[in-house]
């Protein structure tokens, strides 16, 4: 999995890191060279717990301007953003929710509309695997080697799946006061996805 384009935090707990896999390689690279965007303007749509907000943060910490949960905003209050952007000529990341976004106002809806469009789509098994290490070490929880390859083909496919199986581990590991291995992992998945959800045995 390519990691080039943007500063990873290490495997340890602590803040969360941007996990860059088949769903978001193409944000990654795009977040890279807003000098090729259209007016300097992109607009980031994706599921929850994407990592929308983590990219939204980077590329503020790395010379932009970022406007998190964009689609929350009063529409006016968010086009006199787009003119401030414009006006200092500061590279724009709006970041709104899921798609499609439904813009009301049309002096908003057509600059937004003229700008560079990114979607986060649905990770894969292996960027799955390396949501679950990442989320796992937000929570300082110890996830085996053999782990993912448990619980990969088991579980959902979406962030937030993946997101509620950690916690759900976590969980169930700190009641049993146990560590979380085989035992933990399929109680979790019945937890999250209840126990006559088709899934491997």
């Amino acid at each position: 999995m390519s990691q080039i384009l943007l500063p990873l935090s290490p495997a340890s707990s602590g803040p969360p890191r941007i996990v860059v896999g088949n769903a978001n390689a193409h944000v990654a690279e795009a977040l890279a060279v807003p000098e090729t965007w259209p007016f300097r303007t992109a607009v980031l749509l994706g599921p929850p717990r994407s990592g929308k907000s983590l990219l939204a943060r980077w590329f503020a910490e790395n010379g932009g301007e970022s406007i998190d949960d964009a689609h929350r905003l009063d529409e006016t209050e968010l086009f006199h953003g787009w003119n401030r952007a414009q006006e200092a000529g500061t590279p724009l990341l709006i970041v709104g929710g899921e798609p499609p976004w439904q813009i009301a106002l049309p002096d908003l809806r057509s600059r937004l509309g003229a700008a560079l469009q990114l979607e986060i789509g649905a990770p894969d098994d292996t960027m799955a695997e390396d949501l679950l290490h990442a989320f796992a070490e937000q929570r300082g929880l110890a996830l085996g080697a053999e782990a993912a390859a448990y619980l990969v083909p088991r579980a959902g496919r979406s962030f937030a799946d993946l997101d509620k199986l950690v916690a759900a581990i976590d969980r169930i590991s700190l009641e049993r006061k146990v560590p979380a291995t085989h035992s933990i992992w399929r109680a979790a998945l019945e937890a999250v996805h209840g126990p006559e959800e088709p899934r491997l045995l």
